[in-house]
């Protein structure tokens, strides 16, 4: 009997030694292993809500290029300053901390000055002049200015014209916006575009703007049409003035170092999953502005005006100055490059 139990414990110790080292089941462990250290993960950082153009863009160029690779490269997107804020997210992508941002271009000045063309009031004419600029010849002589600062630029992203609220009153004439406070994005350009009106601009980081205007840090600022609604910054400003005098784009920026460690072929898929996700972006960022501005006209009671070309004009002559500074610092090609841009 103690024979036969001892054989017993034996036999079962040898299959559990057998199975325990089953070669199929160590390939199979391996297999699974080897297939998720092969993939490359790209955090994508940036600063505004899921539902802008901005934060659907982000979106979209993770499937994109999901699909692309076969799920080689995984974009994992974290919007809202998860991760970051604006204000943290260049050095952060600087020191590799994370691999990819989508910061405003105006943010950008800081580092490339000559960018500062892109803020100037009425600089594009509409939509696909935008487009053409971006997408264009110019557009790719922008992004290589970066090159300098070790940052691969990947592309131009458009969010739509910006506009003027207030909680003060219509913003028509020039002088309506004495002694009023803006937020601004940190531009130089955009502070003296407020100060030629007469108003006191204050640069601040875009995810504080809805608690500063609600405790009246502020007395207005100027976004796109889709920002004002999804922030609902309408809901605490009177009034809204459509002027298209800027326009609101990013500048989409990759770790040049991580650029640099990726094989020919995934940078090329990278490049087209942005090129298809910029041309998607720039014409779903103007369907977006013009249904949300048709619902706050029907939703809200935010009063709304749009500048007629005489009033723009007004505009136009105030800001004039603007392009003489940017002229005698950084001469006039880029302004005509963009001008001439059809």
């Amino acid at each position: 009997m103690k024979w036969f139990i001892s054989a017993s414990l034996l036999t079962v110790l040898f299959l559990v030694a057998v199975f325990s080292h089953d070669p199929m089941h160590k390939i199979e462990d391996d297999d699974e292993q080897h297939g998720l250290s092969d993939q490359i993960v790209i955090k994508f950082s940036h600063v505004v809500a899921e539902n802008t153009p901005k934060g659907l863009a982000a979106e979209k160029f993770a499937d994109i290029i999901a699909d692309r690779t076969d799920g080689k490269i995984k974009v994992e997107v974290f919007p809202n300053e998860i991760m970051y804020s604006d204000e943290k997210e260049l050095n952060a992508l600087k020191k590799g901390d994370v691999q990819m941002i989508a910061p405003s271009y105006s943010k950008m000045t800081e580092v490339i000055p000559e960018w500062q063309v892109l803020d100037l009031p009425f600089i594009f004419q509409d939509e696909q002049h935008v487009q053409n600029v971006y997408t264009g010849e110019v557009g790719k002589r922008l992004l290589g200015e970066l090159e300098s600062e070790n940052i691969k630029g990947l592309a131009l992203w458009g969010n739509g014209f910006k506009q003027m609220t207030s909680s003060r009153g219509a913003l028509i004439e020039p002088e309506d916006f004495s002694g009023q406070r803006f937020r601004i994005m940190p531009s130089d350009t955009i502070a003296k575009q407020f100060e030629l009106m007469g108003a006191i601009p204050k640069a601040s980081s875009f995810n504080d703007v809805y608690i500063a205007l609600e405790g009246n840090e502020f007395d207005g600022q100027e976004n796109t049409i889709s920002n004002i609604y999804s922030k609902g910054f309408y809901r605490l400003q009177k009034d809204m003035t459509v002027s298209n005098h800027g326009y609101l784009g990013y500048s989409v920026l990759m770790n040049a170092e991580f650029w640099n460690s990726l094989e020919p072929e995934l940078q090329t898929q990278i490049q087209k999953a942005m090129d298809e996700t910029t041309e998607w972006m720039l014409k779903e960022s103007k369907k977006m502005n013009d249904s949300q501005l048709i619902r706050m006209k029907q939703n809200s009671k935010l009063k709304i005006h749009e500048l007629s070309e005489a009033e723009k004009d007004r505009w136009r002559k105030v800001f004039m100055p603007l392009y003489e500074t940017y002229s005698s610092e950084y001469g006039e090609r880029w302004i005509e490059d963009i001008r001439n841009v059809r």
